[in-house]
């Protein structure tokens, strides 16, 4: 029989390991080191294809990182170039794109990888007639688009050439 000792015990057990679970959760925000499972990224349809969310969260040394990956349709452009404060990483998985890469227009295929730096314009397009996955790796880093005060500034644009 349970007594009222045996349950005033298990209720305090149950509330340390619940705090225990809290803390270890990382309750600060920030992105531990995980995995992600292909099988676990569930596709949502757009009007392009399809997209699989990964991560938008913090890190120790980032204010954003985000990751996503993008199936686009055939013939189909993911959107017309335009350029953001943060920097961007695009991993090719199969098909072909046609990069929009500050002005110059380059093919890539599987196993391909792209950097889009702070405010050059980018696009990119399926020119092929299967689907094209990418992996989207996009940051920003500490004081990304702002100045020594904090506020929002745009960079400047990057020195040097656009395309290796």
């Amino acid at each position: 029989m349970i007594t009222r000792r045996d349950l005033a015990a298990a209720l305090v057990a149950a509330g340390i390991t619940l705090a225990c679970v809290s803390v270890a959760q990382n309750p600060s925000g920030l992105l531990d080191s995980t995995a992600w499972k292909w099988q676990d990224l569930q596709p949502k349809k757009t009007d392009v294809g399809e997209l699989r969310s990964v991560v938008r969260q913090p890190t120790r040394t980032l204010d954003e990182l985000e990751m996503h990956i993008t199936t686009l349709n055939p013939h189909t452009a993911s959107h017309k170039p335009h350029t953001h404060p943060n920097e961007e990483m695009v991993i090719v998985k199969e098909g072909t794109l046609q990069a929009h890469v500050n002005g110059k227009e380059i093919v890539v295929g599987p196993g391909s990888v792209l950097f889009f730096a702070s405010m050059q314009p980018h696009a990119v397009q399926n020119i092929g007639d299967t689907p094209a996955t990418y992996f989207v790796i996009n940051w920003a880093s500490p004081h990304s688009g702002k100045d020594d005060a904090g506020k929002k500034q745009i960079p400047t644009k990057p020195a040097g050439p656009s395309t290796q």
